[in-house]
């Protein structure tokens, strides 16, 4: 199911949210898979992910495993592939953290480098990792490092 149509609002809102408390990202399910874009958003206020998920009209809400007794239940909202780059491209003019360049990345050239059966020759290889590596470097960390260069 496709997510639904946000209004300048709701797309300014969650892109407040996903810049405060979310996540832009390739990752895999199993090991061996390719990447695939993911957009989620990690809280201890389960009305608010459920507010998400009922705007977006797509997308899951799952438990987080508690590392100790005394933290608060915390929860996760996430969205993938195709969905995630509808949202993202909804919601992109309105990021202002590392994130909007992460997104835009995505939205340029995830689905050029991404053949829709899966199978890579040599030269789409290359460029999918190319991809990658340019993403990966696109983050709080390497902006960081970058400064103190």
């Amino acid at each position: 199911m496709p997510p639904r149509q946000l209004s300048d609002s709701e797309a300014a809102y969650l892109a407040g949210i996903i810049d405060g408390e979310g996540t832009i990202t390739l990752t895999r399910t199993h090991r061996g898979e390719n990447r695939r874009p993911v957009v989620s958003i990690s809280s201890t206020e389960l009305p608010l992910l459920f507010y998400v998920r009922s705007v977006v009209g797509a997308g899951r809400i799952t438990r987080k495993v508690r590392a100790h007794e005394h933290h608060s239940p915390s929860f996760a909202y996430t969205i993938s592939s195709r969905q995630a780059l509808t949202l993202l491209g909804r919601v992109s003019p309105y990021l202002r953290t590392y994130k909007a360049g992460r997104a835009c990345l995505l939205l340029e050239e995830y689905v050029r480098v991404t053949p829709r059966n899966g199978r890579y020759t040599p030269h789409q290889r290359a460029a999918r990792q190319a991809f990658e590596q340019r993403f990966f470097a696109n983050s709080v960390r390497a902006k960081a490092h970058m400064r103190q260069l």
